[in-house]
Formats: structure tokens, sequence, C-alpha cells
């Protein structure tokens, strides 16, 4: 692991795989860290040169005042590609994660190979249920909510058979401090992209989870349906379909990307 000073911000990082193959960045969701893409990494890192990061307000990198916005988070991958002297990416996002990958695409698409969009949605709920989550971590942090995210991110039977990766991003989660958690939590609360995402022209694949109660289906097929010639592929998962689903999401992106070995 690595840190880097942008701007006066500290962001921690990781830089694995090949020298010379092409960088695909990924971007973790609200409330878990670069930790989340581990089930990843040993497929991902034999073609592809990975970078993965802890967005603002997680894990290593600073928690800075809030509120954050997603043009915010979006210009802190831009600054850490600068630093590290990448020039372009494929980008791959879940849920926060996502957001920032559809910004980007919007903002910066010079620097972008391809998109992978992952349990995410160009509108997330209403200000409501965000600002209900908010105070709830105001008041009590990441502990008063940590059940309804497990339940959330993973289906029942998921968290029965398999109790320890479950148990692993539980942690990451209250290790995140409440003001990150609430800053980054107003920056999805805020976000509205479902009129803008038509203008995406990058490549772009949606993975959706069929049984993600926090960005349902319906969420990632609109998504779909307006970036023209995106892919659309569901996975037998809730939220974190990269950890429920981990094979099936590994070799879909990797096909992707034309990272699989059979092109």
């Amino acid at each position: 692991m690595a840190v880097v000073d942008l701007d006066g911000s500290r962001f921690r990082y990781e830089l694995e795989g090949p020298e010379a193959a092409p960088v695909l960045m990924l971007s973790n969701s609200l409330g878990a860290d670069l930790s989340m893409w581990d089930p990843q990494m040993p497929g991902f890192t034999r073609r592809l040169r990975v970078l993965r990061y802890d967005t603002r307000g997680h894990g290593g990198s600073s928690v800075t005042p809030g509120p954050y916005t997603v043009e915010r988070l979006g210009r802190d991958a831009l600054a850490l590609l600068d630093a590290l002297g990448i020039e372009r990416a494929h980008f791959c996002g879940l849920s926060l994660g996502g957001a920032t990958g559809m910004w980007l695409a919007l903002n910066a698409p010079e620097r972008l190979d391809k998109l992978v969009l992952c349990n995410t949605a160009a509108q997330f709920g209403t200000p409501e249920v965000w600002n209900t989550r908010i105070e709830a971590v105001r008041q009590g942090g990441t502990a008063a909510i940590a059940q309804g995210v497990m339940e959330r991110w993973f289906t029942e039977r998921f968290r029965r058979a398999n109790p320890e990766p479950v148990e692993a991003i539980r942690k990451v989660l209250l290790g995140t401090l409440g003001p990150g958690y609430i800053a980054c939590s107003e920056a999805v609360r805020d976000v509205d992209l479902r009129d803008a995402i038509g203008a995406i022209r990058t490549p772009t694949l949606v993975i959706a989870g069929t049984h993600d109660p926090a960005t349902p289906p319906a969420a990632a097929r609109l998504i779909a349906e307006r970036i023209e010639g995106a892919r659309y592929v569901e996975l037998d998962a809730a939220h974190l379909s990269n950890i429920e689903a981990p094979e099936e999401f590994t070799r879909t992106v990797l096909e992707f990307l034309g990272a699989n070995g059979n092109g």
C-alpha cells in the first residue's frame, strides 16, 4: 500500500500487476475501502495494471470537511491518475464508485478507455432516506447502520453460508469514520445524472445484482438504456456483487475489457 498527497489531502492506493499492461482503476462503494476488491485481484492482476484507492473520507484517505460532491470525488480520481503519470485507464466503480465513473465519462472522457458501472444508479433514492441515514450516523457512528447495510449488501443465503467475508466487510464499515461517511452520503444524496448520461460515449458495461435493494436492476437498466451501446449483465447477488459472485464478476469484467486471454 502507498500514500500520495494530492493538494493537501492524503490518498491511500495500491498499484499492482504487469507494468506494461493497460491500467484498470477501481473505485469503492460508500462505507468500504480498497480491500473490497480483494476477490478480483488475482484475476485482474494477471493481465492488467490495477490501481485501487480509498475514496476521500474512507480507509486510509483523508477525511476532509464535507459535504462532498461526485465532482469532488471525480476530480480526486483524475488527480491520482495525474500523480501516478497515468494518461488513460479503464475505470470500474461500484455504487458510489459508479457515480464517480459516470462523472468521469461525462467530464474527462479522454482519460477513459472503457467504463464498468457496478451496482450503481444515476440517482440514488430520495433525499429523505439519505437524511435519515446521515442523522443516524451523526448520532451513533456507522455502528448505528451496520446491520441494515449488511442486509442490503448481501443476500441472506450468502450471509449464512459465508460469514467470514461478510464480517470482514462489516469491520471496514465500522472503521469508516462518521464524518467521511456522512460527507460521501451527501454526495450520493445530491447526485442526479439521469439526463446527463445519455451523452456518455465511452464503451460501457453495466453490472446489476438481481437481489440488490440498494441499487436495483431497474436502476442499472436505466443506465444501460441511456448510454448508447452499453452492455447489461445481471448477477445472482445483492449489492456487493463482486464479493457475492466473485468468479462471474471477475470473468465478466475481464471479457468486457478484452483481458481474459481469449482475444
